[in-house]
């Protein structure tokens, strides 16, 4: 296998992020959405992070991370493999813009936007160009295509770009609040609530680790031809090239996105996808000390979950995995297979025993397709997934004197 490299200068920037001035040729801004913490609270607060042991996990020996909440993911099957405080309503920081960016693009999925269209940038969506927030550095009364806006909001993380979007799409941030948090709900997100669409502080703006690692997994699987947007390492605007903050795009190839955040309040906070081989895994880190800090965390992760899963696949697709009795059909019986291909991710070396569970007196007419059962699969003694079973043919309903003859014969239990 061929081994990557990759200049250390970029990795330097990235770390160092934060301490650069907001005239920097590599960042235009720290992605701070308050003032910086100064150095006796940043000490502080490394000082009060102990290390936060994993309250579930599905292998031995996973890492205690320094952050008040932690997860980690399979972006398969969406199990947590691991984590911390994984329900606890956290600050979010610029987290907040991964909802932001994924309403664009489902948006522009949807026709509503289109990539071309202009954004206006208002007097409250312009950024002052100080260093107390990210910003895009759209000019004032100026205006912006769709598509670099979602680049100012993925790449940069610009205040600036999320409040010109939000009062262009709902004519104002409450109005797009109102947005994001219905799709927080139709998500799943039961542990968040937004208030902006720029993660700024705010007493009731929440999220919690297990949320954000859901809305990352929609963003990852519903949003293809965008999500190459969150590996992108730099964007130039208005003459100002600013780089990626996710140290870890400079340092480990499989890593490919989401987004870092960082405000006094939430502290240093990192969600991650890197997918090696087959499988893909999801982090989150929330709340820790340093950019420093987040980067290592999510290292340590992702180097435990991938050393200790693997993935296993329970049913070969295309096979037959077992025949459903039809009643008043014409035929008796028909065969039942996976909907779709399906992969587990699994501890390494355990093995995976499979169950099926069929729907109760099946009777005709019968689609090709159509759900008829489920299989489930476990792994010593616990659930680890299940997928649908459905019919691999068509059984049509028999005519009235064969349904007649089929009558008789169950009265008389043949």
């Amino acid at each position: 296998m061929k081994t990557k490299t990759f200049s250390i200068l970029p990795v330097l920037f990235v770390i160092a992020a934060g301490a650069l001035a907001p005239g920097s040729a590599s960042f235009a801004g720290g992605h701070h959405a308050t003032k910086p913490v100064s150095h006796k609270k940043a000490a502080a607060s490394e000082a009060a992070l102990a290390p936060l042991a994993a309250q579930i996990a599905l292998a031995g020996s996973p890492p205690a991370l320094p952050a008040k909440a932690w997860l980690l993911m399979d972006f398969d099957s969406g199990q947590v493999l691991a984590s911390a405080n994984a329900d606890e309503p956290l600050p979010p920081a610029s987290l907040t813009k991964m909802m932001t960016s994924y309403l664009v693009e489902q948006a522009l999925r949807s026709g509503k936007l289109k990539p071309t269209d202009l954004v206006s940038v208002s007097q409250n969506a312009w950024c002052r160009g100080s260093s107390t927030e990210s910003c895009m550095y759209l000019p004032l009364n100026s205006q912006a295509t769709v598509i670099d806006i979602l680049r100012g909001i993925i790449i940069q993380s610009g205040n600036d770009a999320s409040k010109a979007i939000a009062e262009h799409m709902s004519g104002s941030e409450e109005g797009f609040a109102r947005l994001m948090n219905a799709e927080a709900q139709r998500l799943g997100m039961t542990h968040t609530h937004f208030v902006n669409p720029t993660g700024l502080p705010d007493p009731k703006h929440k999220s919690s680790a297990r949320d954000l690692a859901i809305l990352a997994r929609a963003i990852i699987h519903d949003s293809v031809d965008y999500y190459p947007i969150y590996a992108e390492r730099e964007f130039k605007y208005n003459g100002i090239k600013q780089g990626n903050r996710n140290a870890l795009l400079y340092t480990d190839p499989s890593v490919d996105g989401l987004k870092t955040g960082h405000t006094e309040e939430a502290g240093f906070c990192l969600v991650t996808s890197s997918k090696r081989n087959e499988m893909r895994l999801i982090t989150v880190i929330l709340n820790t000390h340093s950019a420093q800090a987040r980067a290592d965390e999510t290292r340590a992760l992702l180097g435990w979950g991938f050393s200790n899963f693997e993935k296993a696949t329970p049913i070969q697709p295309n096979s037959v995995v077992t025949t459903v009795k039809v009643s008043f059909g014409k035929a008796d019986a028909v065969a039942a297979g996976l909907g779709a291909p399906w992969m587990l991710t699994v501890p390494r070396g355990q093995q995976v025993q499979t169950s099926v569970e069929l729907k109760a007196g099946l009777e005709a007419p019968v689609a090709l397709g159509s759900v008829i059962g489920k299989v489930v699969a476990t792994s010593n003694g616990k659930p680890v997934g299940e997928a649908v079973l459905v019919a691999q043919a068509d059984v049509e309903r028999a005519g009235l004197l064969l349904r007649t003859w089929q009558h008789v014969a169950k009265l008389f239990g043949r």
